[in-house]
């Protein structure tokens, strides 16, 4: 493998390289060149008036044990970060949950399960307790501070996404469509659903559960097309189940060939009222009405959608320090970013389902996006990690270490935190390209400070 430090060097010659695999460059123009009515417009991302190497890496070191991946080729799952204690939690293909300090990656404690970790673990900073899953079949809790096991709850099949807290329970689901309740301190079951799964018809793992702490309603969405809204307290089905495979086969006038809705819910305000999003992989994306079901919004050419994620950016004066300075307040943005092999990386208009931008992606596809500083982090599993604009897809910056990224980066201030596929752990910083009065060293200061609240 290359060096790293020459691939930190070379990372604006992979942001080129990666925006000629999404299409979005005319031939013959340069990076700059395709963002110039950037400039002058103030409905861009707060620190976003031009292009430059905003990307740095601040730590790097060797994660997976050599020789205990079990022919795994790709790291996924997602980083958990504990910005107060300065912590950051992540699985492995070598079967462990590590928890490494925030500023240099050394290793406070490692967790051993029976399987690989490939799943998304989340902290409880109130009980000071992490969660996560293991292929083994298991949701492990353990103490943050030590790693000790607190409880191991048997599930029966792989857990690999997020568990959510639900006031004093947690709820989480596995890869063989169940979704389960448990006294978060204990462990002790509280409720169960299951709908019987569509094998051999599953495409993109299985969805995680999402929690309105204000209906008090847990949603997912399932292997065999349908969603379904459960109450937090018993597990009641709260909505007549939604068929997302009818609903592609209406459109289309034939059966799909794969029903998946495997896409993790997501939750948002919307002027009808409290939606929430989901994807079906033959059918598109839908936006449908949190208390009822019904469907406020479908775009049914946005298929093959594996992750959906809001990326939002307050209202705010413009900087200070850029061409814009002296304009307008910005108003607020919000978008809807789905990923897909298929479809692409687009951003749609969470309001109306829209398509505002469409950008095609490389061979093998992407992660989930991150939003970061204002932009899109997303690793690519064959060409390496590149910050997005919101605005239009387009390219800011990116890196390369030959290995490709599965792992889907978190985020916390201006930094980041993610896992190649050969086992590298890397964090990295977004830097401003805005010219600012301060020097370079106070301005990498106030990110640090502002990453650690």
């Amino acid at each position: 493998m290359k060096r790293v430090g020459d691939a930190f060097a070379g990372s604006a010659r992979f942001a080129f390289a990666f925006a000629a695999l999404f299409g979005v460059f005319e031939a013959g123009c340069g990076l700059a060149d395709v963002l110039t009515g950037d400039k002058i417009n103030p409905a861009v991302p707060s620190w976003y008036h031009r292009p430059s190497g905003s990307m740095s890496v601040f730590t790097h070191r060797t994660l997976t044990a050599p020789g205990r991946a079990n022919g795994e080729d790709w790291e996924r799952g997602r980083p958990e970060i504990d910005a107060a204690h300065d912590r950051v939690f992540v699985g492995s293909s070598d079967h462990g949950l590590y928890a490494l300090r925030a500023g240099d990656a050394s290793t406070l404690w490692r967790y051993e399960t029976l399987g690989v970790v490939q799943s998304e673990p989340f902290y409880d900073a109130e009980s000071d307790l992490v969660y996560f899953g293991s292929n083994d079949g298991a949701l492990y809790c353990v103490q943050a501070a030590t790693g000790t096991l607190v409880f191991r709850f048997d599930t029966g099949a792989e857990v690999s996404r997020r568990p959510v807290r639900a006031g004093d329970d947690l709820v989480f689901s596995n890869a063989a469509d169940f979704v389960f309740s448990i006294q978060r301190r204990t462990g002790k079951p509280r409720w169960q659903a299951h709908r019987t799964a569509a094998l051999g018809m599953e495409i993109s793992g299985h969805s995680g559960t999402a929690y309105d702490a204000v209906s008090k309603l847990v949603f997912m969405a399932y292997s065999d097309g349908h969603v379904v809204a459960y109450d937090a307290r018993d597990g009641a089905e709260k909505w007549t189940p939604v068929d997302l495979a009818a609903e592609a086969e209406q459109v289309s006038g034939e059966a799909p060939r794969y029903l998946d809705a495997d896409t993790t819910p997501v939750l948002d305000d919307h002027p009808q009222g409290r939606v929430v999003y989901v994807s079906s992989y033959a059918g598109g994306v839908y936006a449908l009405d949190a208390l009822t079901g019904s469907r406020v919004w479908s775009n049914d050419k946005a298929i093959g959608v594996t992750d959906l994620v809001v990326w939002r950016e307050p209202a705010h004066r413009p900087n200070p320090n850029g061409p814009d300075k002296d304009g307008p307040e910005v108003p607020e943005q919000k978008l809807l970013i789905a990923s897909s092999a298929t479809f692409g990386l687009a951003g749609l208009d969470p309001y109306t389902g829209r398509a505002v931008w469409r950008n095609k992606v490389p061979e093998g596809g992407v992660t989930a996006p991150t939003p970061l500083a204002g932009g899109l982090l997303v690793g690519t599993s064959r060409y390496g990690l590149f910050l997005l604009s919101p605005r239009n897809g387009r390219v800011i910056d990116g890196i390369d270490l030959t290995t490709g990224f599965a792992q889907t980066p978190a985020a916390f201030g201006g930094r980041a935190y993610v896992m190649t596929n050969a086992g590298t752990f890397l964090g990295l910083s977004v830097t401003s390209p805005v010219a600012s009065p301060v020097s370079n060293a106070s301005h990498s200061h106030a990110s640090d400070v502002q990453a650690k609240r």
